[in-house]
């Protein structure tokens, strides 16, 4: 892991997304109803979240969701959506700016700030970067690290080209985690970050697809994957989630992970 000098707080935070045997991390990521709506999966949040959550090391949520279908006796730390701005609707999608106060990311005992960074779009990226900039300044006031979520606009491909841009662009201005997607040559990404890298799950896809990208992240140098319709859309989102645990914290093969998942899956 990259060595990044934080006061004792924001350490403590940050440490503890990771499992301590592995060293990686699993982040859930449940968020996408503050600009999706009640997508596939999400309908009824408490039976998303639970017993999901358990096998993961890190919650990444609203602050309504958090109040309305989370018990505050999780031990799980909370990965807190700040940022927000557009809906699925509008064709400007993620020009965000900051939503949640820094004091309400302390209320709600936050680990991590997230907010996402749109790069490459005329209308966006100025907003976004430099909302991202002020929510840093907050976060970094109260020891809070921020997750920088990187999004690149439409037409530019996901490659390595514009992702380490992107990439690179939110750890200079601050971020102590960012969440990228994977993508071809994603050495390049992880190699040119100044901090960590998750990688984002993305789309739906077939269960051994996504637990084969997880791997190739893993290999390439990522320190971890932040998931969600990969998990809470499966078939079965228990199963999923531990099969990903067998394979990042396990550091097990794909053919392993996706045979514990089938197996799982029929028992349950």
């Amino acid at each position: 892991m990259k060595q990044i000098h934080m006061d004792w707080g924001m350490e403590n935070r940050y440490n503890s997304v990771f499992n301590p045997k592995s060293g990686r991390t699993i982040f859930f990521a449940v968020d996408h109803g503050y600009f999706m709506g009640p997508t596939t999966g999400l309908e009824d949040m408490t039976k998303a979240i639970h017993p999901a959550i358990d096998y993961a090391d890190a919650l990444m949520l609203t602050r309504g969701a958090l109040r309305s279908s989370v018990d505050p006796k999780l031990k799980k730390p909370i990965s807190l959506r700040v940022s927000s701005g557009t809906s699925i609707l509008n064709e400007d999608l993620l020009h965000e700016g900051i939503s949640v106060g820094i004091e309400e990311a302390v209320r709600l005992n936050a680990a991590f700030v997230a907010f996402s960074v749109m790069v490459g779009t005329p209308e966006s990226e100025r907003d976004t970067v430099l909302e991202f900039s002020r929510m840093v300044d907050a976060a970094e006031r109260y020891g809070i690290p921020t997750l920088g979520v990187v999004a690149v606009g439409r037409g530019l491909n996901r490659d390595a080209r514009y992702l380490s841009l992107a990439t690179r662009m939110v750890g200079e201005l601050g971020a102590r985690l960012v969440k990228t997607y994977y993508c071809e040559n994603f050495e390049r990404v992880i190699e040119t970050s100044l901090v960590p890298v998750v990688i984002a799950g993305g789309k739906k896809i077939p269960e051994k697809d996504a637990l084969q990208m997880a791997r190739d992240a893993l290999d390439a140098g990522a320190i971890g994957v932040d998931m969600g319709r990969n998990v809470f859309q499966a078939e079965n989102p228990v199963a999923m989630m531990q099969a990903l645990a067998k394979l990042v914290h396990e550091d097990g093969s794909v053919e392993d992970a996706y045979a514990y998942y089938q197996e799982l899956k029929n028992k349950a």
